[in-house]
């Protein structure tokens, strides 16, 4: 078969942010995003990752691109659904302690989409002994940190320390790897270097170097398993972490995404997933255009993927 190259890593994205755009509604936040006891899951974090990504597009897309403008009206239209940031405020009143609304609240912040009033209340909450002695796993921490910078809070606490204390920091047996801790690796990476916004990755040389070793036989196990979303994160990772992986390897892993999308773009989590359920397919949709993005980005001019 033919190799996909570029081109076919920007028609992945395309396709996959076409099927974003059509179910954007679902997207939206319902009245029980403010519900006591609400569940988060299926209101504000949906709705930060659709920032998340789209923030990060808008970052390395050229303005001229009608993926930077389509990226870009995404993001105006999730941060109206929180009523200009408003709502950040209402959340931090009837959770002062709680982290998710920063998270999500510092994907529209990295997007240039601030709310000051907000940022004075969390600002307010985070100089507490209670906030700063939150109990959090290691790559939860590190996202909160990097959480608090979008926000202008000033954290004294390292961030190498905390990623000594996570799976990836660890340097673990390569055979260890899994569902939960390839999760876990990827979204280290996607906090040191801001979700691919930042100009030069953040990711330490021995985590550079232990991934150029391992992510390859990682993401070919996940391709084989059609695990596809994983798979999609872990592409992301390689066009984050120079020399992560090499061209054949991306070669042959966007042929397979590229198959395993639908024709209406959207892509499932995995492959024994039927139908084009909006649970189980928006992530690994956002996903791959993430990951296709950050390939064209890297690669695009250079004629590596052709």
């Amino acid at each position: 078969m033919t190799a996909v190259g570029v081109r076919g890593v920007r028609e992945v994205a395309d396709a996959a942010l076409g099927w974003i755009w059509a179910h954007r509604g679902a997207f939206a936040l319902g009245e029980d995003a403010l519900a006591v006891h609400g569940e988060v899951d299926r209101t504000w974090k949906p709705l930060g990752e659709l920032a998340q990504v789209c923030a990060t597009l808008t970052r390395r897309t050229d303005p001229a691109d009608p993926l930077h403008g389509r990226a870009a009206d995404l993001l105006a239209f999730a941060w109206r659904e929180t009523d200009l940031g408003e709502l950040f405020l209402t959340l931090q009143r009837q959770e002062p302690f709680a982290t998710y609304p920063l998270e999500v609240y510092a994907a529209f912040a990295a997007g240039g989409l601030r709310h000051p009033g907000y940022e004075t209340a969390a600002a307010t909450v985070a100089r507490t002994r209670g906030w700063r002695r939150t109990e959090q796993d290691p790559t939860r921490r590190l996202g909160v940190l990097c959480a608090e910078r979008h926000g202008g809070i000033a954290r004294p606490e390292p961030a190498t320390a905390v990623l000594d204390g996570t799976w990836l920091g660890g340097l673990p047996e390569p055979w260890t790897f899994e569902r939960a801790s390839g999760y876990a690796l990827t979204h280290v990476v996607f906090h040191l270097t801001d979700w691919g916004r930042a100009e030069e990755a953040g990711v330490p040389g021995r985590l550079t170097a232990y991934l150029a070793h391992w992510l390859p036989p990682w993401l070919d196990t996940c391709l084989e398993a059609g695990q596809w979303d994983l798979a999609c994160e872990l592409l992301a990772v390689a066009a984050s972490v120079p020399g992560a992986a090499g061209p054949p390897l991306l070669q042959e892993a966007w042929r397979r995404i590229a198959a395993a999308q639908r024709p209406s773009g959207a892509l499932p989590e995995e492959a024994a997933f039927e139908g084009e359920g909006f649970a189980y397919s928006y992530h690994s949709t956002l996903m791959a255009v993430f990951a296709a993005a950050l390939t064209d980005h890297r690669y695009g001019g250079q004629g590596v993927l052709g």
